[in-house]
Order: C-alpha cells, then structure tokens, then sequence
C-alpha cells in the first residue's frame, strides 16, 4: 500500500488536526469512504469527536480533505516521475507518467473509490463542493507547472494554455480510473493510451501544419 501518512497518534508533538488528517487517510485506504465512521477516526487518531468538528467541520470535510491530500501527494509522485531522466522526450515523459500512474491503481483502489463516493456528497453541500474544487484547481496548477517545465527543459513552446492542456490529461487520468474501476482489463497501457493520443492529433492537425 502506498504509504500516503506521516504523522500518527503515537506522535504527541503533532497537532490534532494533522493526526487526524493522517488517521482519515489511514481509514480511506483500509475502510473506503463510505464505511469510514467518524468513532473510525476518533480511534485511529487518538483525538476526540469534538476535534473534527473544531478542525474540520465534520467528517465528510475531513475524508474530503484526506482525499485531497492523497492526490496531491499521488501528483507529486508523477511529476517525480516525469522529470527522473535527463533528456528524454515529451512523448516518454508523458508515457512515463501513464505509466505510474496505471500502476498504482490497485495499490490505490479504496482511494479512487473514496474520490467516487464523495462526489454525490458534494453534489448536496457547498462546503465538500468547494473543497473537492479546490483540490482539483491544485493538481490542476501542479499539472501545469509540469508542462511549462517540461517544455521549458526541451526548448518547445506548450502545446496552448498549459492550465487547459493540464485539465484534459486530468479528464484523461480520470476517466482511465473510472474505467480501471469498472473493468482493469479493458484500460489500455501507457504505450497505447500515447499512441491514440497521437494518433488523434495528427487527426484533428489542419493540413499544412
């Protein structure tokens, strides 16, 4: 399992808040989201029920904010990835990333399915709306800091608006999760998801260009 805490409840130097950040995450990856009780938390954490309200707001709000702190941590082993070896191209830099990320997928099974989950809650409250939102609108600026580097590193100018691009390959990462979800098999590797991306563009490439 990927090891996603670094703080536990053993450790009387940390602060309530991130223990139980660190016991929400502990708690999504053995129990998922919707069996995760708020006494799950009080107990993996060794703060009280009052603390998640006080921190938090609740326990939706703070599963929420666990999920997001995975993904980050989950984005910054991509990037990690990305950047590994000096000199290579966009097409093995983009590979690469596919590559850990389709590979992690069954070690990160209960959080795709916590992500899943909590969307209908947010659906219902402002507070998890925004909070899933933000989440997003991080990996969103991590994704582009990749691609301006990237492109930076290889003297190329980016492919549009580098926010844009970075959404569309996370629509692309998050539709392979829903599709990994429902059926592993039928997902295709890194190497062939870049190679239809390719293929696609040459497709929709003006003539003359």
């Amino acid at each position: 399992m990927l090891n996603m805490v670094g703080v536990t409840r053993k450790d009387p130097s940390t602060g309530h808040r991130d223990r139980l950040l660190a016991a929400a995450m502990t708690c999504l990856q053995h129990k998922g989201y919707a069996r995760t009780t708020a006494r799950d938390l009080v107990a993996a954490s060794g703060t009280n029920l009052a603390s998640i309200g006080y921190h938090f707001g609740g326990k939706e709000a703070l599963l929420n904010a666990a999920v997001a702190e995975c993904f980050r941590i989950w984005t910054a082993r991509l990037e990690e990835a990305v950047f590994a070896t000096a000199g290579s191209g966009p097409r093995e830099r983009l590979e690469r990333a596919l590559t850990v990320m389709l590979g992690s997928f069954e070690e990160l099974r209960p959080l795709i399915a916590a992500c899943v989950e909590a969307f209908p809650a947010a659906l219902h409250s402002e507070q998890l709306r925004r909070q899933l939102a933000d989440a997003y609108a991080d990996i969103r600026t991590t994704t582009a800091g990749m691609i301006t580097r990237s492109c930076a590193e290889l003297g190329l100018q980016p492919p549009g608006p580098p926010q844009t691009t970075a959404s569309v390959l996370i629509a692309l990462c998050d539709g392979l999760m829903l599709q990994w979800l429902l059926d592993p098999l039928a997902v295709p590797d890194a190497s062939q998801a870049v190679g239809a991306l390719t293929a696609l563009s040459a497709v929709l490439t003006p003539p003359g260009e």
